[in-house]
This record gives structure tokens, C-alpha cells and sequence, in this order.
């Protein structure tokens, strides 16, 4: 049975937001919205988190004393990624943080060795936390997004360098 007060919450972030589709899955249940008619999916490539959302459609707001990404992070030309990388992209439209909290140390950088099921960051949707854990092993070749900053579904977060 679906929650029709979820389905206008997604709805209304829909409207919302420059999202042209949008596919949930909870359970057994799959919700897919789309805004124009041939509404193309974009598969994320790593995601294993909570998909649940609240009834409620609030805009949530950046945690105060979130630091600013590193210019190392925010490159003004990106290199064209390698064949063999791994883009993890974000499974949903909300704040990304690269730290459980503004104090605590980001879950990876630049460097950073990681094995699957690995952390990667959290994704803030509507006042829900999401964590984004990484599905390969290997090594964090860069940060595409900045912290606490908005980021849209299917948004090219990280590229992993497969071990």
C-alpha cells in the first residue's frame, strides 16, 4: 500500500527541484516519477543506504559550522576520468556532508583507501540522514562535490579507483 502523503511529499520535491525523474524503492513497493514523458532513469552506481523518507516534505538546512571543501577539492577543470574509475553518484536530492559532523573528521580524502560497504559520506534529505557507502574496493581519486552543499540525484560525487 503506498503513503499517499510520502508520494506528495516526493511530489512536491519534484516541483521543487530541477529533477526531471525520480525512482524509489522501498520494500516491495516502487515509486518512479518522471516529469517529462521519456523521464530517463539514472542508475546510481554506489548506494546502500536508508531509503526511507518521512511524510513530511521540509527543506532542511545546512548543519552551522560545516567547513568549506579544500580548493585541492574543488578543481576549475576536472580531468576526463580514466575508463576504469568508478563514479559514484548521488542517489537522491539533498545536502552533502563529507563528515558525520561538523567536528568529526571527513570519512575519506583524496588518497584514501577504501573497501566495499565503506562510508563514503552522508546525504541529508529531508531532515533524514543517508549514508552512502561505497559498493567496490579501492582507493578515493577525487572529490567532486563540496561540502555542505546541495547536490541532485545521479550527480557525480566520487571516482574510485577499482583495487
Amino acid at each position: 500500500m503506498i503513503d499517499i502523503e510520502l508520494l506528495q511529499a516526493l511530489v512536491r520535491l519534484m516541483d521543487e527541484s530541477s529533477l526531471d525523474s525520480l525512482e524509489i524503492e522501498r520494500g516491495a513497493t516502487r515509486i518512479r516519477l518522471a516529469k517529462s514523458p521519456s523521464g530517463g532513469i539514472v542508475v546510481p552506481q554506489a548506494f546502500s543506504g536508508a531509503a526511507s523518507l518521512p511524510a513530511e516534505a521540509a527543506q532542511s538546512a545546512p548543519s552551522p559550522g560545516s567547513e568549506p571543501a579544500s580548493p585541492a577539492q574543488s578543481a576549475s577543470a576536472p580531468e576526463p576520468p580514466a575508463a576504469d574509475l568508478v563514479e559514484v553518484t548521488s542517489p537522491m536530492v539533498g545536502t552533502f556532508y563529507r563528515a558525520p559532523s561538523p567536528e568529526a573528521e571527513p570519512y575519506v580524502e583524496v588518497g584514501t583507501s577504501v573497501a566495499a560497504g565503506d562510508v563514503l559520506c552522508v546525504i541529508e534529505a529531508m531532515k533524514l540522514m543517508n549514508e552512502l557507502e561505497c559498493e567496490v574496493a579501492g582507493r578515493i581519486v577525487e572529490i567532486c562535490a563540496d561540502n555542505a552543499e546541495p547536490v541532485d540525484y545521479g550527480q557525480l560525487l566520487f571516482r574510485v579507483d577499482p583495487a
